[in-house]
């Protein structure tokens, strides 16, 4: 008996995890999560390693119990075999196999098929590695040049991870290390200089996403937040209590009958809904909302309803109907059916019907003012308690239009003396002689959210309803309500909002900036709305990203930053968006020693890795006596850490030649530059550091292509506007700048609405609708600077 209980002792929890070789402060953080200590007691016992092994397999296992992918637990067993016997041994195969298994889910796989998927025996030298090296080194070599120390390092690593999937991390970062001193010698004052900090003022409360203290940092686009919730056959659990001021106690849970029928409805599947109220346009809160609703309802194979939250025929346009429908597609969601809540009206006014019949429901005629007063002073109103067969005949009176709009309403008698003011005998009806966009005139009482909701919910055999954490407090009066007409209840869960810096999010604010002119419309590429992102040129799947990477937390009242979202959208366009050269404010340059007129072609490169024998991945550009260059990449004064154009100095034009100052016309106040004349090198044996974009006259006298550029900034100066008194007085008036005369290359002329470009140098730009066949726009997606992700997640 003493041996067993030395036995269970020496077998906690922590005394495994540190057997593996996790960190002490690892262990205990992750005692600290029930669930991922359950996962990862688990992959121990079905590895077989209780007794310990060396501390990469561990770091292995504990990757493998918290990112393996729900849909493909049969295989689990054989993945952590692979792990232990050193097959997979890399954090890199680890994810492939991930990948492989997540298609695969419990079907049966070819272990060959797997192996090679997961490079499995895969030997990478460290001459492979060193010469792969050397080729993407010299493939962004006048990048590298350019920028120094200052380069971009993690995307060198990326090419060189495509080419060799497989190769040893640390023997790449120590050859990328070697290459770059090799190239660019010793650090210099300048690249040690850290660039100028703009002054910020102090944030309200700014939250960015920490990564868990892990050995293996873990990717949030690739972890399955889903799995928090339960299985629809689970839903027969006390899932919340309501507590009422008399010392009772609701414990809210379906019957088994109750479960069994809905479950017999719906085959046991997941069913969500995404009910926005078609008011106005989608924001980037409500693509949280489409990611957890209709996410959880496809990573469970189950369905996920489109339904519009029409119960207020004042504020509804068909125009945002359509909206929605056109956008959720957009984000890539597929409804299971797009119903409305207006198609229940019959059956929302049946169960009224019934809640008064059992005694939960009064016809009130209290004003407006006057229902609150009686709640701030928690008193019942005087028609509370007025007989069953009156509140029946007077409700419908309500519903044939005897009584006028304002003199009845149809209250939930719940509990006035509780602390939870959604318990105040919410209204669920309410006149409104307006006729409805769907139904006309046939209704002329309209149900109440707190009373819709919850109702159609139910009747839609919801099994998880899916809100923001501002719901929290109404779960009491919708448990309450589908309790009090004995009908099925689903399993709710409230998240946090998705709050982003430097913008409003409300709909009464995000309207009145519409239709006051603040902004051009609700497309403005300035706001959050989902139509506005879109013009600005962000994807839809750079967002669902995003939003992924957020989480589906609990935890409220923080505000994302902007940066945060850019380094997303930067992520996705570095990936999709061709390269080609744009100039916002041209300065010419006649070069004096190329014959007018004289027209030869030059290559450039749409992709920094474009392969030399793919002729799809360049573009010709005409280099001509004639170029254009920024006006600020010219100075008058030249100095050791400029790298732009200057009298008597050499700069090199991107794709073409090096070319030299050697004279500057100036306007007659003498200060003025009007032009710039220079001299080529044909034989390209100067080596200048400066690296200039351009672009050329395609023939002689005849102009470049012209381009209209929209340059965007934050909207709002302050991160939390919302919290000011006058926001309107805190809005940024240079956030939109338009640059009229932009020349381009000829080939950007065959650009099309919606199609994304880098413009070299300058950041990723989208095409707008705006754009004529006379004249391109551009909205400015987003800068080249990355200062989240080069700062840390």
């Amino acid at each position: 008996m003493v041996e067993k209980e030395a036995e269970n002792s020496a077998s906690t929890p922590l005394d495994l995890f540190l057997k593996i070789g996790l960190e002490e402060k690892t262990a205990k953080n992750t005692i600290a999560n029930t669930k991922v200590t359950n996962n990862l007691l688990a992959v121990i016992h079905e590895a077989g390693v209780t007794e310990g092994c060396n501390r990469t397999v561990g770091n292995l296992l504990y990757t493998a119990a918290t990112k393996y992918p729900a849909n493909a637990l049969v295989h689990r067993p054989t993945l952590l075999g692979y792990i232990v016997s050193a097959k997979i041994k890399t954090p890199a195969q680890l994810e492939a196999a991930f990948s492989f298994l997540s298609n695969t889910a419990s079907e049966s796989f070819n272990s060959n098929e797997f192996e090679e998927a997961c490079g499995v025996g895969v030997e990478v030298s460290e001459e492979d590695i060193k010469r792969t090296v050397n080729e993407v080194f010299e493939q962004n070599k006048a990048s590298i040049l350019e920028l120094r120390y200052r380069t971009n390092v993690g995307d060198l690593f990326g090419h060189i991870r495509k080419r060799l999937p497989w190769a040893d991390p640390k023997i790449v970062k120590k050859l990328v290390d070697a290459k770059l001193l090799e190239l660019l010698g010793e650090k210099t004052a300048a690249d040690l200089e850290k660039p100028a900090k703009q002054k910020k003022e102090k944030p309200a409360k700014v939250q960015d996403k920490k990564v868990a203290d892990s050995p293996v940092q873990t990717s949030e686009e690739d972890l399955n937040p889903f799995l928090i919730f339960p299985n629809p056959d689970e839903n027969f659990k006390v899932h919340t209590e309501v507590f009422f001021s008399n010392g009772s106690v609701l414990r809210c849970s379906n019957t088994r009958e109750l479960l069994d029928k809905h479950l017999k409805a719906t085959g046991g599947k997941v069913y969500t809904r995404f009910p926005p109220e078609p008011n106005g346009y989608l924001h980037i809160g409500h693509a949280k909302a489409m990611f957890v609703d209709f996410g959880l309802a496809k990573e469970r194979g189950g369905c996920c309803y489109l339904r519009f939250d029409d119960t207020n025929p004042e504020a509804e346009k068909k125009e945002y109907i359509d909206h929605i429908q056109e956008i959720v597609e957009w984000m890539g969601w597929k409804p299971f059916k797009i119903t409305y809540t207006s198609d229940y009206f019959q059956n929302l006014y049946d169960l009224a019907i019934e809640l008064i019949r059992r005694g939960h429901a009064y016809v009130d005629h209290q004003t407006a003012d006057e229902i609150k007063e009686y709640r701030e002073k928690k008193m019942n109103s005087p028609w509370r308690d007025r007989p069953i067969a009156e509140s029946l005949k007077l409700f419908d009176e309500m519903r044939v239009g005897l009584i006028e709009e304002g003199k009845a309403t149809l209250r939930m008698k719940q509990d006035m003396q509780s602390d939870n003011f959604n318990m105040y005998d919410l209204i669920a009806y309410r006149i409104k002689f307006t006729p409805h966009p769907r139904s006309g005139d046939k209704w002329c009482i309209y149900p109440s959210y707190d009373y819709a909701h919850c109702t159609v919910d139910s009747l839609e055999n919801i099994t998880h309803s899916l809100c923001t954490l501002e719901f929290e407090t109404r779960r009491a009066s919708y448990y309450w309500l589908l309790h009090a007409l004995g009908i099925y209840q689903p399993y709710v869960w409230e998240y946090s909002r998705l709050n982003v810096a430097n913008t409003v999010m409300s709909k009464r604010k995000l309207n009145f900036l519409v239709t006051k002119n603040y902004v051009d419309g609700w497309d403005d590429p300035r706001l959050m709305t989902l139509a506005g992102l879109r013009r600005r040129g962000v994807t839809e799947t750079a967002i669902n990203a995003f939003v992924r990477g957020i989480g589906i937390t609990r935890s409220d009242g923080s505000l994302i930053r902007l940066d945060r979202l850019e380094h997303q959208i930067r992520e996705e366009l570095n990936k999709t968006a061709p390269r080609i050269m744009v100039v916002l404010h041209p300065l010419k340059v006649v070069i004096t020693n190329l014959e007018s007129g004289s027209i030869m072609d030059v290559e450039a490169k749409k992709w920094p890795d474009a392969q030399s024998d793919d002729a799809s991945a360049f573009y010709k550009v005409p280099f001509s006596n004639v170029v254009y260059i920024e006006h600020s990449d010219f100075r008058m004064k030249d100095s050791k850490d400029y790298y732009g154009l200057a009298p008597g100095k050499s700069v090199l034009l991107r794709y073409a030649f090096p070319i030299k100052c050697t004279e500057v016309v100036l306007a007659e106040d003498n200060e003025t530059v009007l032009e710039i004349r220079a001299e080529y090198d044909p034989f390209k044996k100067t080596k200048p550091k400066g690296v200039l974009h351009w672009v050329p006259e395609p023939s002689s006298q005849v102009d470049p292509l012209r381009v209209e550029v929209r340059l965007f900034e934050k909207l709002f100066n302050s991160e939390n506007p919302a919290e000011l008194e006058d926001w309107l007085a805190d809005l940024n008036p240079q956030s939109k700048e338009v640059v009229s005369n932009a020349f381009a290359v000829p080939s950007l002329g065959n650009a099309t609405v919606g199609e994304s470009f880098q413009f070299e140098r300058l950041g990723y730009f989208t095409v707008d609708k705006d754009s004529t066949p006379d004249k391109l726009v551009f909205n400015r997606t987003v800068t080249l600077r990355d200062g989240y992700g080069k700062a840390g997640k």
